[in-house]
This record gives C-alpha cells, sequence and structure tokens, in this order.
C-alpha cells in the first residue's frame, strides 16, 4: 500500500510540472488560458488515456487557467477520467460538450486555441457563443513545445516499447522462410506485439520486399518473399501510450553484391550520424553527416527523406533532423536516425534507430540485430 501511495504521488506531481510549465507559457504570451483538444496534449498534461472516437467526437477537452485546470468530459467518459486524471479538476457536462466549454470559455478574456488540432465547426461555434465576451486566439504547438523533451517517466516507457518492438521482429524473423507473404509478416508482427502486452501498433507496419522496397512507406500486400529479395521491416509497438519505432532491412537467405554495397553504405551513414550526436548539435547538421556519406558512396540522390524524427506519444514529433530544421538537440529529447537508400525497380534499404539524446552522446535503445542476411528457417 506504502508503494502504490508513493507511485500515484509521484504520477500527480508529473502532471502538476507539466502544467506549471503550461502556465508559464501562457503568461509569457499573454494569455489567460488554454483549451487543449489534440489527444495526446490531453493525457500528456492530465494523464487521460481514452483516445476521441474521431475528429467530430472528443473524450474530452482540457482548459488550463491561472489558478484551474479543468478536464471538460460528458457522461460516457466521466467514470474513467475521474479514476485517471490528477491533479486536474474533472467536470462533467450536464449539456453539450460545447455549450458546456463555451460557457467555461467565460470566465476569461483571452483563450489560446491549438491551431493545427481545433475543427472549424467547433471554432466558430465557440466563437459565436462568446462573441465580445472571450477573445479566442490560435496557438501553435504550446503543448507540443513542451512534449520534446521528455522526463525519465516517458524514457522508461518508451524503452519498454522499443525493447518489445525488438522482441517481436526477432520473433518473426526466426520463422521466416521463402513464400511467406508481406501482409502475413505484418499481421505476425502485429499479434506478438499485442500478445505480449502492447496496447496497440504505433504505425502501420512497414513489410516491403523486391520492389516494394523501393517505396519509403508501403504498406504490406500479398507479395510472397523470395530468397535474396531486399527486405524492409519499419514497425512500433505503443505501450502505456508512448510508441516505439525500428527499421530493419535484410535479403533472406542469400544476398548480391549490390545488396551489401547498399547495406553497408546504409550503415555507414547511420553510424557517423550517431557518433556525431549529444546536446547542442543542430538537427540540419546531423542530417548533413548521413546525407553527405551517401553522397559519397554515390547513393546520395537516392535518399530522399530526412534522417529522422522526435517519437513520443505519436511516432512522429520534433525535433526534427532534417535539411530544412531548425531544431537543436537538447538532452532527453528521444529521436529516430533512419537514413535510407531507395532504388526503383530493385528495392531498398533502410536502417533506424531510437536514441535517448545525452549531453555527451546518445543512448541507443533500438537493439535488435543488424544483418544483411537472416536464415529464417527451412521449408
Amino acid at each position: 500500500m506504502i508503494k502504490a501511495d508513493e507511485e500515484q504521488r509521484k504520477t500527480v506531481s508529473v502532471y502538476a510540472v507539466r502544467i506549471a510549465r503550461l502556465r508559464e507559457k501562457l503568461a509569457a504570451a499573454g494569455l489567460d488560458a488554454l483549451l487543449v483538444t489534440r489527444p495526446e496534449n490531453r493525457r500528456y498534461l492530465s494523464g487521460h488515456r481514452s483516445p476521441d472516437p474521431s475528429s467530430a467526437t472528443t473524450a474530452g477537452w482540457l482548459l488550463v487557467g491561472p489558478a484551474r485546470a479543468m478536464l471538460l468530459t460528458d457522461c460516457i467518459e466521466y467514470e474513467a477520467a475521474r479514476q485517471q486524471v490528477r491533479p486536474l479538476e474533472v467536470v462533467q457536462a450536464k449539456i453539450s460538450l460545447r455549450e458546456a466549454m463555451a460557457e467555461a470559455l467565460l470566465s476569461y478574456r483571452r483563450v489560446g486555441f491549438e491551431e493545427s488540432h481545433l475543427v472549424f465547426g467547433t471554432y466558430r461555434f465557440l466563437a459565436e457563443k462568446t462573441q465580445g465576451e472571450v477573445e479566442l486566439v490560435p496557438v501553435p504547438g504550446m503543448v507540443e513545445e513542451l512534449r520534446i523533451i521528455k522526463d525519465e517517466s516517458e524514457h522508461a516507457a518508451i524503452r519498454k516499447a522499443a525493447a518489445l518492438t525488438d522482441q517481436a521482429l526477432a520473433h518473426v524473423l526466426a520463422g521466416m522462410r521463402p513464400g511467406t507473404t508481406e501482409r502475413e509478416v505484418a499481421w505476425g508482427l502485429e499479434c506478438w506485439m499485442r500478445e505480449h502486452g502492447a496496447e496497440g501498433m504505433a504505425f502501420r507496419p512497414i513489410v516491403a520486399s523486391g520492389p516494394n522496397a523501393a517505396l519509403p512507406h508501403a504498406g504490406a500486400s500479398e507479395r510472397p518473399i523470395a530468397a535474396g529479395d531486399p527486405v524492409v521491416i519499419d514497425i512500433g509497438a505503443r505501450l502505456d501510450g508512448y510508441c516505439g519505432d525500428l527499421t530493419r532491412s535484410f535479403c533472406l537467405r542469400k544476398a548480391g553484391p549490390r545488396y551489401l554495397e547498399v547495406y553497408r553504405a546504409v550503415g555507414e551513414a547511420q553510424q557517423a550520424a550517431l557518433s556525431t550526436m549529444r546536446a547542442g548539435v543542430s538537427g540540419k547538421e546531423i542530417d548533413t553527416i548521413a546525407r553527405e556519406r551517401l553522397m559519397a558512396a554515390g547513393y546520395g540522390e537516392a535518399f530522399g527523406h530526412s534522417l529522422g524524427h522526435g517519437v513520443g506519444l505519436v511516432v512522429h514529433e520534433g525535433p526534427r533532423l532534417a535539411q530544412t530544421s531548425t531544431d537543436v538537440l537538447a538532452e532527453g529529447m528521444v529521436v529516430t536516425v533512419e537514413p535510407g537508400v531507395y532504388l526503383p525497380g530493385w528495392g531498398g534499404v533502410r536502417t533506424e534507430d531510437l536514441v535517448i539524446v545525452r549531453k555527451d552522446g546518445v543512448e541507443v535503445l533500438s537493439g535488435a540485430l543488424k544483418e544483411p542476411v537472416i536464415k529464417g528457417v527451412e521449408a
């Protein structure tokens, strides 16, 4: 009982700290409150785990002011929210959520809203209901700026998601054989993750073989995987709300000289980036290091996407490792490092690891083996 009480106090303090940091941002921006509608931001600030059923239906909205932080929800979500949410006040709307929120907004004069998430119809309703009383101010990424640096509780959740992702891949690769379809591999990965504790997939699994491996975000098809095919698998488990993200590339049973050359070039580019990463280095600089290695190997034009992205409550968030990035890495950030080479008509290679940025380097969370050839099992 004592241990459980201690864990609960720690959980409450995490959300209290996050709310306090948000209030500092609100004061600096000259806002009286922030209306939080994005589900990931709601979970980050309150602990409420329910997803939104659709873009038109919500599991609850947060309204954070200088003295009051409230989760407004309906009768369907109220009991779950009351059990999960600390230290915010949980309020059940007696009328429609929109009507109840419009009434709550009247306690403030200048309220920010998440411009990239609030549905326009809801904005228009709230603006009409509070016209002349409340100024609604579009705010870009205020909570996302808080989420970009993870605390130790988040690192622990992401470590678990990464480990489960590693284990799922190892299990499925051990049983692969020529003739297995991409879709069978994808389903096997998802089944194993769910059977071993994942609450879901962080994103749609990518299992691409042969020419399909030249498509960076290919889905899984009915194509049978043949011996010698380039294969790219990109997967991630979702655990305690947080995402894993892992990519491994290989050939089944055998690999030709061209594949081994491309595989080596991608691996060297990734290692060069990982060796340079630390707090204080820019995302653009890291991307450039990997990109120049691939250019020197003759594959620069075949690497079209950015080197990496942040991972947390969603699988794509800040910071970005890219030529257009203005982000500077800071201790505690969690990012992917994933150079790739894609050759239409032939296939591709991508290797991706998930890392925590530290003061003097990185902590690599991905532990899956990196081998250009896997044996699988005999037919």
